[in-house]
């Protein structure tokens, strides 16, 4: 199976990137499933109804979000009515939505999809690793799946990286998130699990990790707050994770990063 994760998507400028190349990128890399983290996408705080609809159409299959879930109130609402869109996992019991998915993939095969928020200098929730074992339990890989994709959105490398140890050979993907630069460890682990400590962002790399950079540069300079961050609206570049799979295990088989636009050096896998 032929995956593709694409990291936080930020503002218009990222949006712009994912809904022009994203249909090709499906055609031409003949794509089974694409899942990408949407928390920053209505202008680089939440999502929308509309933006999510937006990247459903241009052929994601799962959004995944973050800390930004609710930066747009009608997200709470809407996401009951949004299948395919997740917030962590570990949020409280109560909490609007849903961590995971089962969603079917082009080419029929069924795939789990977990969204998962990290605790190291982020906000105190349930252990990530307690409630994936949890819900990993119901959907063993090449049982009750094809395929299983998680994305750990938190600041620390170090949680990261446990994470995608944590659950080498039982997961098809663990990807990070969050920290929008691209990590340049790509690499299927030992046990089968594709993993990369941060995928990067879809979004203006002329900015300070998507916003404008006035603003965070003055807050770091005078410690003093002088308006709202803004999303950097300049050409933008789509960074992701692509993996291909075993059919039969549904572990990863190659891995590669992606990086198409401006900004960064462009890098495409050469086994498509």
């Amino acid at each position: 199976m032929r995956l593709l994760f694409l990291g936080d998507v930020v503002g218009r400028s990222g949006r712009k990137i994912v809904t022009d190349e994203l249909p090709r990128l499906i055609k031409t890399w003949k794509l089974d499933f694409v899942a990408l983290n949407g928390e920053n996408a209505a202008a680089g705080f939440g999502i929308t109804e509309a933006i999510y609809e937006e990247f459903i159409e241009a052929g994601a299959d799962v959004i995944t979000l973050g800390n930004h879930s609710w930066d747009q109130r009608e997200a709470m609402v809407f996401i009951e009515r949004a299948p395919h869109l997740l917030r962590p996992l570990n949020y409280p019991n109560g909490t609007p939505g849903r961590g995971s998915v089962i969603a079917p993939a082009k080419n029929g095969a069924r795939v789990y999809v977990a969204n998962l928020m990290g605790r190291v200098f982020m906000d105190p929730l349930d252990d990530p690793f307690a409630v994936i074992d949890r819900d990993l339990a119901g959907v063993p890989l090449g049982q009750g799946c094809d395929a299983i994709i998680v994305d750990m959105h938190c600041e620390a490398t170090s949680e990261k990286q446990a994470m995608g140890h944590y659950l080498d050979g039982r997961a098809s993907v663990v990807v990070g998130t969050h920290t929008h630069v691209p990590s340049a460890d790509t690499r299927v682990l030992s046990g089968g699990t594709a993993f990369m400590t941060d995928v990067g962002m879809c979004g203006d790399y002329d900015s300070v990790i998507g916003m404008v950079k006035d603003e965070p540069m003055r807050r770091f300079l005078t410690k003093m707050a002088s308006g709202r961050f803004e999303a950097a609206t300049g050409p933008a570049l789509m960074s992701g994770l692509a993996v291909e799979t075993d059919d039969k295990t549904g572990l990863a088989t190659k891995a590669a990063p992606v990086r198409i636009g401006t900004g960064l050096t462009e890098t495409r896998p050469e086994f498509w």
